[in-house]
């Protein structure tokens, strides 16, 4: 990503009471104007020399608090210890450089604090070189910048960053911010530690839910069960007997209990006889939202891509090949229970939660109270996982609505149950492929016909290109080489919420592409890995990957015995590319165990190279959980399952060796929160293909006896 801001657009620096240099910096992508010095990010050096960094990004495990603390450290010539990060409060200002608003996902932080951050480090160590090389009557190109002191090579004096901060705040901006060239890093693409793991080892890190506010009370809370229901009526008369109980809360689709505490209002809540008014969604299921789909793909669609004449090619000669696939509905389950504690007052309001889109909260909290999105002040904490969850904002619209009926703050804390029924759930896709080969197999047509939710349409309809929901159709082809491709989405809604799910497009997409183009290969009667290899000679970062995990793997070597398979995928999303091969084993009664993952990926100039390991094999868990048990249904308009019992995750048993390795690269960094993903589910369906010769097309996979 280029920095195409000036020196002016992007840093200010300004001297504070408590003589601190404050940097503010602006990330490319936003309208502010030239002189507005609105930031993105706050750089601040203390008078003891501590550097703190205002994240406009949030940590929810991935990393982000240790990898982008590292740019500034990189260029600002401190050590790591020394940045202390704070969360950045709900304020356009803080808007991302590449979405225009302010949140965290789409594996972007990295990509877009990449140059700023930098430049904001490099701004602030080349002002205080300058303020020490006045104090002393030197040439600032005689003094260095040495691990949060400036050195004069020629006496030996020193300065420490504290010392210097006031008058390093008094000077101009320089207008020539040089970086350092890739091979004098210290810190980027270098191993450290994680900052944020002590304080989640000890205890003392603060999540969402260990919000606690004085005078709080704590609240349980039931939706409708089914989509777009209401609440019709409660008797709350037992629930107001419960010892502890203070208040039931009636919402227009929710019934809520305050507490004391916890026990009392999950106690309060069960108590309660609720009637609810279904809606028009109570007779809706999963056949009749798979067989909406299936018609959906009889209609013209919205046309992506058409090139090289792909009807002309697909009506003449050559092999036809065709297949089916579909995706289930997913929830997210995160770790942290969905949660918000609110305290409304004349004063406006305060929330306390771990959100992944602080901005879109004020919003709508300030939508549903009626008051100015300003009035509601967003106190943002560690998120216990997001995956896209969080990027929602219904709970703390729920803790505010409930807040309002009382004079006291509270705690509302979702139940499983109440997490896995009443989700933004990955969509459910059914996706139509076809491909024609020439005489040597080799595919000269290929078309995706696919059907599903646009959850761009609803969280941001903004980001439609010409109605085409980017984030669906991302990948959509495949990073192949073919003269002639289709692309054809079809939106479909319906009353179920759908929302972003760690990947949503990439992840639904290369499943469906990697495992059709084994049919392909498989057609052909050629070894997947070298099939795809002659499809990637136009896309080397592609090629590389996919040769490098084959060649750790023992591809070529490969000896697997009775029921034992290796599959291959390769995927290329959010400025990245990777490849994995997985070994698993089949037994007689179709219990697939995954035994072996070998990744290897390209994700551009690695800043944190512990941190793209645990990201991609963190996300190939995630991913394994979902092509082995990930499967909600309806019926009667509601989800079915509720819990960890129906709606099971990836046991610590079952996880398989993993192993990553990473290109080197000074390529500008790409995203990797998510491809570990995408690549896993079809890995393992090409696995079990190999293992059992049962093609699988939908997940999740579902082997039965071989």
């Amino acid at each position: 990503m280029e920095a195409l801001v000036s020196r002016r657009e992007f840093l200010k620096a300004s001297a504070g009471a408590t003589g601190s240099l404050v940097l503010a910096v602006h990330l490319p992508g936003l309208a502010a104007a030239a002189h507005s010095f609105t930031p993105n990010a706050f750089v601040t050096i203390g008078s003891d020399g501590m550097v703190t960094l205002t994240m406009p990004y949030v940590e929810m495990g991935q990393g982000t608090y240790t990898s982008i603390p590292m740019l500034v450290a990189e260029e600002l010539e401190v050590d790591l210890s020394q940045v202390r990060t704070a969360h950045a409060p709900a304020d356009p200002a803080y808007r991302h450089g590449l979405f225009g608003v302010q949140l965290t996902g789409a594996s972007a932080s990295i990509r877009a604090a990449w140059m700023p951050l930098r430049q904001a480090g490099a701004a602030a160590r080349t002002m205080l070189v300058q303020a020490a090389a006045k104090q002393w009557g030197v040439d600032p190109a005689s003094c260095k910048a040495v691990r949060g002191e400036v050195v004069h090579a020629g006496s030996g004096r020193k300065l420490a960053y504290g010392a210097l901060a006031a008058d390093a705040a008094a000077l101009p901006v320089p207008k020539d911010i040089a970086l350092k060239p890739a091979g004098s890093y210290t810190l980027v693409g270098k191993g450290a530690k994680r900052t944020d793991t002590p304080s989640k080892v000890n205890g003392t890190a603060k999540f969402g839910i260990d919000a606690v506010v004085p005078g709080m009370k704590v609240a349980a809370i039931a939706a409708c069960p089914v989509f777009g229901g209401k609440l019709a009526k409660v008797d709350d008369s037992k629930a107001l007997k419960v010892k502890g109980v203070r208040k039931v809360v009636r919402l227009d689709d929710a019934v809520a209990v305050i507490a004391d505490h916890t026990g009392a209002a999950r106690k309060g809540l069960a108590a309660c006889a609720i009637t609810w008014d279904e809606g028009s969604n109570k007779g809706f299921s999963s056949a009749a939202w798979e067989q909406k789909l299936a018609s959906a793909g009889k209609e013209k669609g919205l046309v992506v891509h058409d090139e090289g004449g792909y009807a002309k090619v697909a009506g003449g000669a050559g092999r036809k090949v065709d297949a089916v696939y579909t995706m289930p509905f997913l929830a997210h389950a995160t770790m942290e229970p969905m949660n918000a504690t609110a305290r409304v007052g004349k004063d406006g309001v305060d929330i306390w939660t771990g959100t992944q889109a602080p901005e879109r909260l004020q919003n709508f909290v300030g939508k549903a109270l009626g008051i100015a999105p300003a009035s509601v002040r967003v106190h943002n904490q560690l998120l216990g996982g997001g995956f896209g969850r969080r990027l929602e904002v219904d709970v703390a619209v729920q803790a505010a609505l409930v807040a309002r009926q009382v004079d006291y703050p509270v705690k509302l804390i979702w139940s499983r149950e109440e997490d896995i029924q009443h989700d933004y759930y990955r969509p459910f896709w059914r996706d139509e492929m076809a491909a024609v080969l020439d005489a040597g197999g080799m595919p000269v047509a290929f078309s995706h016909r696919f059907a599903g939710s646009s959850i761009e349409a609803r969280y941001a309809p903004e980001w439609l290109a010409k109605g085409i929901d980017t984030d669906a159709v991302e990948m959509a082809e495949g990073p192949y080489s073919i003269p002639a491709r289709y692309v054809e989405y079809m939106p479909v809604e319906t009353g179920v919420p759908t929302g972003f799910w760690r990947g949503v497009g990439p992840t639904h997409n290369i499943f469906v592409v990697e495992s059709f183009i084994d049919e392909l290969a498989d057609a052909a009667g050629k070894d997947p890995v070298a099939y795809r290899q002659a499809l990637l000679g136009k896309n080397p970062r592609a090629l590389a990957v996919l040769n490098l995990a084959a060649q750790k793997a023992g591809w070529a070597t490969r000896k697997p015995g009775p029921g034992e398979g290796f599959g291959v995928s390769v995927g290329t999303a959010w400025g990245s590319f990777a490849a994995a091969v997985l070994e698993c084993a089949v037994s007689k009664e179709g219990t697939v165990t995954v035994k072996r993952v070998v990744t290897a990926i390209d994700c551009g100039q690695p800043v944190h190279p512990d941190g793209v390991v645990a990201q991609a094999e963190g996300g190939q868990v995630y991913g394994l959980t979902a092509a082995l048990y990930g499967k909600l249904t309806l019926e009667n308009g509601r989800i079915m399952q509720s819990n960890f019992h129906d709606y099971p995750l990836m046991r610590m048993n079952e996880m398989p060796v993993m192993e990553t390795h990473i290109v080197p690269s000074t390529e500008s960094p790409g995203g990797m929160g998510e491809l570990g993903t995408a690549l896993i589910a079809p890995a393992l369906a090409n696995a079990v293909f190999a293992a059992t010769g049962k093609r699988l097309r939908t997940l999740p996979l579902e082997v039965g006896p071989v």
